[in-house]
């Protein structure tokens, strides 16, 4: 799995023009799942997720996770994380897992940033969505479960 963790002071997914989600503070992640991912690439990443210590504390320094201020999760699932694009001028999502297998994944992964607390928003999975973000600082980080 890979994903692309965002810290955002307010983000927003829409379909069709009608929002289906939106979070105040907090951690917005596009989530792409790769042929040969498990449940336990889910369990490491939202794990990371929900722990990572991207926000700052009185003294300015990254100390606090989205847990500790009490923030918000959007996940949005997107297989163009895994796009090659090494050859060619168009990528190919060879590596992304079928939606067969990648949505019990998301939604697992969604479940379990859940089960720590923390409130959990997402986009839908398959369809064209809009997503609006208000990066906060910015503050971008790319976690892969396979290293």
């Amino acid at each position: 799995m890979k994903a692309v963790i965002q810290r955002v002071s307010k983000a927003a997914v829409s379909v069709e023009s009608e929002v289906i989600a939106s979070i105040g503070p907090g951690l917005v992640v596009l989530l792409g799942v790769q042929q040969g991912d498990s449940e336990s690439d889910a369990l490491y990443l939202a794990d990371k997720v929900a722990n990572l210590r991207i926000f700052a504390d009185s003294s300015g320094k990254f100390n606090l996770s989205v847990k500790d201020i009490e923030g918000q999760v959007l996940v949005v699932s997107q297989f163009t994380l895994l796009a090659d694009a090494r050859k060619g001028r168009r990528p190919n999502f060879i590596a992304a897992a079928h939606p067969s297998v990648a949505e019990p994944l998301v939604l697992r992964f969604t479940d379990i940033v859940a089960s720590s607390g923390i409130p959990v928003a997402t986009g839908r999975f398959g369809a064209y969505m809009s997503v609006e973000i208000i990066n906060d600082g910015p503050v971008t980080i790319i976690l892969d479960s396979r290293g």
